[in-house]
């Protein structure tokens, strides 16, 4: 087998496959902010905690109700959803014409509230999750186990499916209509106030969707969102505030070119992505697929 600057292929194609695990997190996560802002005008801090309690639903269900992992993957958003519809309902509704400071302050306590119940809960050392597609295959160059070629599959699979509907459907145009001249869309009969709450669920659902997918991977933790959302946000910056094929492809790119940085030069792999903001904000400051508001 060819190495590629002394890096044997197995180690190659290993961290190439980690990056796009990490990549395909990063693009759902990223997402779910871009829906929420983009359609809503709210910077959503609380989207590591929302996220770190998808995979917690997951965890209790197996572990008391007997829930396996695929019943929690449709269980768990459902229940983070509620929970995110309460939240918008009693305080950030009243936030949506302010100041997005005013709406990162909000999310941002809560963060600390949720995070802190939890370790209360359930204390700050990591819970296993059972995997739920054990053993995998050899292609040769390299060994994929069967999850993580499932993560990477169903969140592409997700993510071009969100992107088709806000882009490409008549639902998707109310949305965007909705945000932008709420007096006019509620003239053809839509509840604007509906359907802009149901938009803030479904960001929130994605981004438990995206801890249940998790969970078999890391450890389940309190602190699992807080360790991901900055890089998270960072991805939204470079493809560009409220840009939804932005966060699909910069959230893959950036997870890709993440783990190819860990074998050729570990020591940058931790300030990569934010080497990227940085360059690209002094180039496009609305980022690479934004737009100026």
């Amino acid at each position: 087998m060819f190495e590629l600057l002394g890096i044997p292929p197995q180690a190659l194609f290993g961290q190439l496959l980690l990056g796009l695990i990490n990549g395909a997190f990063y693009a759902m996560l990223s997402l779910g902010l871009a829906v929420i802002f983009g359609l809503l005008n709210v910077i959503n801090f609380t989207h590591g905690a929302q996220y770190m309690m998808g995979a917690f639903v997951a965890w209790f269900g197996l572990q008391f109700l007997g829930i396996n992992y695929w019943v929690a993957l449709i269980v768990s958003p459902i229940v983070v959803a509620i929970s995110g519809v309460i939240l918008e309902q009693l305080f950030l509704k009243r936030l949506y014409h302010l100041d997005h400071l005013y709406g990162l302050l909000l999310t941002f306590g809560f963060v600390l509230i949720f995070e802190g119940m939890f370790r209360y809960g359930f204390g700050s050392s990591g819970q296993p999750y059972e995997n739920p597609l054990p053993g995998g295959v050899n292609l040769g160059f390299m060994f994929l186990p069967w999850y993580r070629g499932w993560v990477v599959v169903a969140s592409l699979i997700i993510c071009l499916a969100t992107w088709f509907i806000i882009e490409k459907t008549k639902l998707g145009a109310y949305l965007r209509a909705g945000t932008e001249n709420p007096t006019l869309v509620r003239a053809f009969g839509i509840n604007v106030p509906r359907m802009i709450t149901l938009t803030y669920a479904f960001g929130v659902g994605l981004a438990a969707f995206a801890g249940v997918m998790a969970a078999p991977i890391y450890q389940v933790n309190p602190t699992m969102g807080s360790n991901l959302i900055i890089v998270v946000f960072a991805v939204v910056v470079i493809g560009g505030m409220g840009s939804i094929m932005g966060s699909i492809v910069t959230g893959f790119g950036l997870g890709v070119i993440e783990g190819l940085t860990k074998v050729f030069y570990p020591q940058a792999s931790a300030t990569v992505i934010f080497v990227i903001m940085t360059i690209v904000l002094l180039v496009r400051p609305a980022g690479l697929f934004g737009t100026q508001r």
